[in-house]
């Protein structure tokens, strides 16, 4: 093989791994990772409500922090 083609064979086996990576994270719990019509509240909810259903946290722990996160949000703007 000539090194121009071990370079080609190279750049198409790190495209496929980059793709297969990127759409592995979007998939991950079967939705997109990153949902924008929720706002980022709903992401670090979302993270909270999967620590809770991994057993790394109790019932008590995630719904005190639960009321910390809501608590803190901010408030939607008026136009």
């Amino acid at each position: 093989m000539s090194l121009t083609t071990l370079i080609v064979w190279a750049l198409i086996v790190a495209a496929a791994l980059l793709i297969a990576r990127a759409y592995r994270r979007e998939s991950i719990g079967g939705h997109p990772a990153s949902v924008s019509d929720s706002g980022p509240d709903r992401g670090v909810e979302g993270l909270l409500a999967e620590r809770y259903a991994r057993g790394e946290i109790d019932d008590e722990e995630y719904k005190r922090r639960l009321e910390v996160l809501r608590s803190h949000a901010p408030k939607p703007t008026l136009p």
